[in-house]
């Protein structure tokens, strides 16, 4: 058997972080290898522990999970660790500004236990976690601030396909949407996004989003 995924978990009130411990701990594949209750000690655990994922709060005393998920996953860090931001808060600044410092994945509090152990083992396999729905909201509404790099989209290393499957996701499309788009087999949708993440050296799809409307592929 693998070894579990190593969770840090960071929340200020104690009674949820304690409930996130516990419904983390009890699955067999997943270990709790630390708790906190602010964005500097998640930082400094981080350091100290090296987990597999970090599941942040944003609202936090002493430093807030979104500058505490710069500090581990953002623009020129030296060994990243992914972070999946759990809010009571379902506001787009935070989901943008939590995306933007380098988060994989994005889910409220009130979300059901099965949903929460999804999206850590989903971000933990390297692959990031936002609704379709959130996406097709944060782009439209942040588009603006996505300055374009003023390249062409013949300056772009990939086939004809593999724009057509960029522009899906830029747009928002789940894996299935995209298959059901262009009439291909999910699986080869998936080798399509890897591919695409690949020649791009992007971690995931949100940082493929937001690359798409930097080159000007979408608007």
């Amino acid at each position: 058997m693998s070894a579990p995924v190593r969770v840090l978990v960071c929340d200020d009130q104690v009674l949820v972080r304690t409930g996130l411990s516990t419904i983390i701990d009890a699955q067999p594949d997943l270990e709790v290898v630390g708790e906190c209750g602010d964005g500097l000690s998640a930082v400094e655990l981080a350091g100290e522990l090296r987990p597999d994922i970090v599941v942040m709060d944003v609202r936090m005393p002493v430093l807030d999970g979104i500058e505490a998920t710069r500090r581990l996953a953002g623009p020129g860090v030296e060994h990243p660790v992914k972070v999946l931001v759990v809010t009571t808060f379902n506001l787009d600044e935070y989901v943008y500004e939590a995306l933007r410092a380098g988060a994989s994945g994005f889910l409220l509090k009130d979300a059901p236990p099965d949903r929460l152990l999804h999206g850590i083992r989903t971000v933990a396999t390297g692959a990031a976690l936002l609704d379709p729905d959130v996406t097709r909201r944060l782009v439209g509404r942040y588009a603006a601030r996505i300055r374009p790099t003023g390249g062409t989209a013949q300056d772009i290393p990939l086939t004809p396909r593999e724009m057509e499957v960029l522009r899906l996701i830029a747009d928002g499309r789940s894996n299935s949407e995209i298959a059901a788009a262009l009439v291909i087999s999910h699986e080869t949708v998936k080798t399509f996004v890897s591919r695409i993440l690949a020649k791009l050296g992007l971690r995931d799809r949100v940082q493929a989003v937001v690359f798409a409307y930097r080159h000007g592929l979408v608007t």
